[in-house]
């Protein structure tokens, strides 16, 4: 098929370069030249696993282009999908203006052949109805088009494999016209394909995102729990995740949850429930318990490393979660102003991050790897659990950290290791901390 993806985020982006490898003819189109002129000479301006080999493969075989031209590339396509951003406002409210625009440009292209736009960034429920009424007022009478939503389920960190392998399709649709086509589009993944109007898709993807947040959530106020009864949330997570009602996915305690999808989402989806008159207050407290999460981890170094306004901290990880550089929404980015706000200097690492995190994070130094950032400092504090972490010298590290401490705030580490080694370690939801 003719497809074009506007927007060449982590959604777009990885939307694209798939479409192109299952034999599409793809059009991904930015505004930002910078980017586009990145793009075409096969180079991602994201870390996502296996993205650019498959941008380069595309590239070659001449199955994908990019372009700053929206115009020019929905006239030569057959499907438009809208992979822009929703920021959200302060009131959390999503802010559709960035697909406004698209709609706008794109409903003056539609002439007498037939187009499928189809809404793949997260949006709230009636945004369809919204766009499809847009592009009838900016398109010529009659012009024939359809709209579907298509919402994206992509882990940051493994997402051309999760496009590739996903668990089910959700497709919105309003004609048979529309259904057939994506249909056909998605047939090569051979994958459970439910079709439903375009309202249910645009809830789904929202009551996904908060299901899982609250999840998270969960597990992390259990965590205090655990800790205040001396016992050990790792154990408790994996008796309750034998339960194949609950599952285990989502029940690994930490310093909450981050990243561009769970706060927006569940930010959006309290706003559209407030806005439909339904007061969702579960979601409102899995807010609070994410937000709170930090706290109580600011409070636990303060607690044992005591007075932060003469100590250097070594934060291992920067990114909100392995296997990806995106820092939005990050928990280092609040956990590291409120150990600068006390006093503490702060040196960083992160084997991926750190180009983004320098746009966010000032006032601290950037180090080359883990034992750099160690050396000299008094004490570790682990952010994001990147493999790399998981595998380090930990007798080396003893010997760079003038307090043989560490704070783990994603419970990478077995206690009674810690222990051991003589290492004093401070994790989250588990009482036998090695001292």
């Amino acid at each position: 098929m003719k497809i074009t993806v506007v927007g060449c985020g982590y959604v777009g982006l990885v939307s694209g370069a798939c479409f192109a490898s299952l034999g599409n003819q793809v059009i991904c189109v930015d505004v930002d030249a910078k980017k586009v002129a990145m793009l075409k000479k096969g180079r991602s301006p994201i870390y996502e696993q296996g993205l650019e080999g498959l941008i380069q493969d595309s590239l070659r075989t001449k199955r994908i282009e990019f372009t700053t031209d929206l115009g020019s590339a929905t006239r030569r396509s057959d499907v438009i999908f809208i992979a822009v951003g929703t920021p959200p406002k302060p009131n959390g409210d999503a802010d559709l203006s960035y697909i406004e625009n698209v709609t706008r440009v794109v409903a003056k292209e539609i002439k007498n052949s037939y187009k499928l736009i189809v809404e793949k960034s997260t949006v709230p429920v009636q945004t369809g109805l919204w766009i499809k009424a847009t592009l009838a007022r900016h398109a010529r009478k009659n012009a024939p088009f359809d709209v579907a939503s298509n919402p994206e389920f992509l882990r940051e960190g493994s997402a051309v494999s999760d496009f590739l392998n996903p668990d089910r399709i959700i497709v919105g649709t309003e004609s048979k016209k529309a259904r057939e086509i994506m249909h056909d589009l998605y047939r090569p993944l051979k994958a459970p394909i439910l079709f439903t109007d375009i309202k249910s898709a645009e809830i789904i993807k929202h009551a996904s995102n908060s299901f899982l947040a609250a999840k998270i959530s969960f597990i992390n106020a259990i965590s205090n729990i655990c800790e205040a009864a001396k016992a050990d949330v790792e154990q408790v997570a994996a008796g309750m995740g034998l339960d194949h009602r609950i599952g285990k996915e989502f029940l690994s305690a930490g310093i909450g949850f981050g990243g561009s999808c769970f706060p927006k989402d569940l930010s959006a989806f309290i706003y559209i429930s407030n806005k439909l008159g339904y007061d969702f207050k579960l979601l409102k407290v899995v807010e609070e318990i994410n937000e709170e999460q930090k706290k109580i981890f600011v409070k636990k170094i303060r607690k044992a490393a005591g007075d932060l306004r003469s100590k250097t901290v070594a934060v291992l990880g920067l990114a909100f979660k392995p296997n990806t550089d995106d820092m939005r929404c990050a928990p280092s980015v609040d956990i590291i102003s409120a150990l600068k706000q006390q006093g503490a200097k702060i040196r960083c690492y992160d084997p991926h991050a750190i180009p983004k995190a320098k746009t966010v994070l000032k006032g601290v130094t950037y180090c080359q790897d883990s034992y750099s950032c160690c050396e000299g400092s008094d004490f570790a504090v682990i952010l994001t659990e990147w493999h790399e972490f998981k595998e380090l010298d930990l007798k080396r590290v003893k010997t760079l950290l003038k307090q043989r401490l560490l704070f783990d705030g994603r419970n990478i580490y077995e206690p009674e290791r810690m222990k051991k080694l003589g290492l004093r370690y401070i994790s989250i939801g588990r009482a036998s901390e090695g001292r």
